[in-house]
């Protein structure tokens, strides 16, 4: 049952979106070609786009009487603004991403449950986990599973990656140096972007720690999350093995500089390393040897959900273009060149991935990955992290008293979300 906040907000925005649709005839299910018009919304990054697009165009092709358009939304832009639409009645028939946006939508009853759209032998062709149920039903099917954070290394430097804490520690002391004398770190062990909560889960997980239970309720207050801080703020001041400061691009130009010898960062990133002339590895992330358990970042599908407000006409196409682009040809692809994981069984077990090593190490980092929550909540609890983890690296707080005040924050905002 919506809230009276949910309804408030939905009628608000429907308004704007009538509005909206009113002046540039957004609705239209036809172009003036006569052709039928599908859109779909994506927030994939420009590689990705054109292999998209040339599977797109080898659609149309195979389907003259369709015009498919795709358009790329910043991950935040696309999720508020597809609530947006769709609350209205607009809005693009297909919407792809990762599957923490299935909980929004579907509280918003915005996107079709797909078990009775697609047959159980086609659903079964792929990996479960590729696969988006919630609350009993499948909202997403997935193309690609992963978008994980994994160990990459640049062999030059690294020529054996760590496999537990003890081991990246001392491997990224021998590399850290001062390269011309002037009293200044010019390489470090390792970089990431290590003061943002998602990037932070790995350690809170080998330290024996996660981020809610079963029932959506946040448990941020443990043991892996102050263990986790401690162990990242070593890192930085007591090893210096880390630069002081470092968000997502410091981090990335570092390491294609050649002036780190390792990076956490996810799948979306290897393609452009190799791009840059980098020899890279990819391996799992370290196992922490006080309490036996892997860093387990976070694993989610990617795929495509379908507009609830979706007409008669177009559904047909839609369920086929999604057929189509979850072919084991069309998945392969992109596995050759970005190296992702695919979700259909046969390309998993072919010999391109079982050959890659590439491939084969982000298979065990997926094994030792835990499954990103899809409820809505979960915004609430990286809205509650942030301010007080990075109160923690700023030296204002202690771990104990981040992760107490993490869970309180993390408990009011879910409050206030459902008033």
């Amino acid at each position: 049952m919506r809230s009276p906040r949910t309804l408030r907000m939905l009628s608000a925005v429907a308004a704007m979106v009538l509005l909206f649709a009113a002046v540039t005839n957004w609705s239209g299910c036809r172009q003036d070609d006569g052709r039928i018009r599908i859109t779909l919304w994506h927030q994939d990054r420009i590689d990705i786009r054109i292999i998209l697009q040339r599977q797109l165009d080898r659609f149309m092709k195979l389907h003259p009487e369709v015009r498919v358009e795709e358009l790329f939304k910043e991950t935040e832009e696309l999720r508020s603004g597809f609530i947006i639409a769709a609350i209205a009645g607009q809005g693009p028939e297909i919407v792809y991403g990762p599957s923490d946006q299935v909980g929004p939508f579907e509280v918003m009853n915005i996107i079709l449950p797909l078990e009775d759209i697609f047959e159980k032998e086609w659903i079964d062709q792929f990996d479960p986990r590729g696969c988006t149920w919630y609350k009993g039903h499948l909202y997403q099917v997935a193309d690609k599973l992963g978008n994980h954070l994994t160990m990459v290394y640049n062999k030059k430097l690294v020529p054996v990656p760590p496999a537990t804490e003890v081991e990246l520690i001392e491997i990224a002391k021998r590399i850290t140096a001062d390269l011309n004398g002037d009293g200044k770190t010019d390489r470090y062990g390792i970089t990431w972007n290590y003061t943002e909560p998602f990037f932070f889960i790995p350690f809170m997980t080998g330290y024996g720690g996660w981020i809610m239970d079963s029932a959506g309720t946040p448990t941020l207050e443990n043991r892996g999350t102050v263990d986790g801080l401690k162990f990242i703020k070593q890192l930085r001041d007591v090893h210096k093995v880390i630069p002081n400061e470092a968000d997502y691009n410091v981090a990335d130009v570092l390491f294609k500089d050649g002036n780190a010898g390792m990076i956490i960062n996810g799948d979306w990133s290897w393609a452009g390393y190799l791009n840059a002339g980098l020899d890279i590895g990819v391996a799992p992330l370290p196992r922490i040897t006080t309490t036996g358990l892997w860093c387990e970042p976070m694993v989610s599908p990617k795929g495509f959900s379908i507009n609830a407000n979706v007409s008669d006409e177009k559904r047909k196409w839609v369920i086929e273009l999604i057929r189509f682009l979850m072919t084991p040809e069309n998945q392969l692809e992109s596995a050759r060149e970005l190296f992702t994981m695919p979700t259909h069984k046969a390309v998993q077990a072919g010999e391109f991935v079982q050959s890659n090593e590439i491939l084969r190490n982000s298979r065990i980092q997926i094994e030792h990955g835990r499954t990103m929550p899809v409820v809505p909540e979960l915004r609430a609890i990286w809205d509650a992290m942030r301010p007080s983890y990075q109160a923690v690296l700023a030296g204002t707080k202690t771990a104990e008293a981040a992760a107490r005040e993490m869970q309180q924050m993390a408990l009011r905002r879910i409050k206030e979300m459902n008033e």
